[in-house]
């Protein structure tokens, strides 16, 4: 019985949305993000990366940099930037890339439910990471970045979707930079709420598709702030988190794909002869063709492309072993290259599907030595594991199109 309820958002008047809005702060670098809000004086990114409002070279996790956040967020509110809706609503957000368009709910998702495993887990997260979220959603009393949410498709909210998105008008609707169309809606007729909440309780189990850190984090603050509280309520904003639940059937998975310094001593003969023990190798002819099935991985070395196909004895049942990244890890990382734990291997990086494949072909080219192309996770390959209380690889996964921050913000 998954809780998943409406709220009073706060969010930015409709002139300023657009250049409010911004990526995640963790896909920028600190120069990338010097250089955005540059571009963008009124961009969120000033309150997820306040560094950028300092000196290069200042502490981006000290405590002048936290409440130089609030202190940007406090602003934007008296200045009349950001407001905080009246009634209490579930909000549509609709991404377009492209012929791609996915539809989701912004809701509060319960701290519950993340805790006893309605919500679902499919990869680590690392300490450090959680800890400066923690600060920051500590400091602004705010949760500003959504949490990346997926369910199984639902009849019943599709409807609800489908006839909001045809009958109302948006609040929000603008293009991005990178060419991604916002969508905004308010769903706030009772009946309508109604349902959602209803269907949503029938629900077993929920995903977390991207945004394990914020998720961990934003928990771990809301049960700081509980210990304070006497009765259990749940109406107290501190028992939710804030969300985007896309259904399973729209979401968009890219490859998420490997780059490596060198061969391991070896030489291109070599590494090619060992590659044979686990993998079919051929040549690419002709123009670039990504991976067509599980099992396939495309490799760039020295100005070539090669087609690697596993051998399909070596694909285990189990569905984590069975990941395609798993595979590549299993029988060419570790054992031929010698990347033992690709989390911390500094020989190894990982470049997201939306960058193409040249990106792949540059980074082998210039600072990395052979690139290889991946075949993307399926959205059931995902479920899979979380249902099966087992964790992916890092860089499982990329989703596309990226939500986001500052459109949407619920304070605790």
């Amino acid at each position: 019985m998954a809780k998943i309820r409406p709220f009073s958002a706060i969010r930015p008047t409709r002139e300023f949305a657009s250049e409010i809005a911004a990526l995640p702060y963790d896909v920028f670098n600190e120069a990338e993000a010097r250089e955005e809000v540059l571009k963008h004086p009124l961009s969120f990114l000033r309150i997820d990366r306040p560094e950028t409002q300092f000196p290069e070279g200042t502490d981006p996790y000290s405590e002048e940099v936290y409440r130089k956040a609030h202190k940007i967020y406090v602003d934007m509110k008296l200045k009349k930037q950001y407001f905080q809706d009246l009634d209490v609503a579930y909000y549509i957000y609709r991404l377009t890339m492209g012929d791609h368009i996915q539809n989701g709910i912004v809701a509060m998702a319960a701290v519950s439910d993340y805790e006893n495993g309605i919500i679902k887990k499919h990869e680590n997260t690392r300490v450090e990471k959680e800890l400066d979220r923690i600060n920051h959603i500590t400091e602004l009393s705010a949760q500003t970045g959504p949490i990346f949410l997926a369910y199984r498709a639902n009849e019943v909210i599709n409807n609800i979707v489908k006839r909001v998105i045809d009958e109302e008008k948006p609040i929000y609707d603008f293009t991005s930079d990178d060419g991604i169309r916002h969508t905004m809606y308010k769903i706030n007729e009772s009946r309508d709420i109604a349902d959602i909440i209803d269907q949503f309780k029938h629900m077993n189990s929920i995903y977390i598709a991207d945004g394990h850190h914020r998720a961990a984090s934003a928990v771990k603050v809301c049960k700081k702030k509980l210990e304070y509280v006497d009765l259990i309520d749940d109406t107290i904003e501190a028992n939710y988190f804030l969300s985007v639940l896309f259904p399973h059937d729209e979401l968009l998975i890219m490859d998420y794909n490997r780059t490596v310094k060198d061969l391991n001593g070896l030489s291109e003969e070599e590494f090619l002869n060992k590659i044979k023990d686990n993998f079919t190798v051929e040549k690419m002819e002709g123009e670039y063709k990504k991976p067509s099935k599980k099992g396939e991985v495309n490799m760039y070395l020295n100005g070539q492309w090669y087609i690697l196909n596993v051998n399909p004895e070596l694909i285990p049942d189990d569905p984590v072993k069975s990941l395609d990244v798993s595979l590549l890890q299993d029988y060419l990382l570790d054992p031929v290259l010698g990347i033992l734990d690709p989390r911390t291997d500094d020989r190894i990086d990982f470049v997201g599907g939306i960058r193409g494949y040249k990106e792949l072909e540059k980074r082998a080219d210039t600072d990395m030595k052979v690139s290889f192309a991946m075949y993307p996770t399926t959205i059931e390959e995902l479920f899979n594991v979380a249902d099966a209380g087992l964790l992916m690889p890092p860089k499982s996964t990329w989703f596309e199109p990226k939500l986001r921050s500052g459109l949407i913000i619920h304070e605790i």
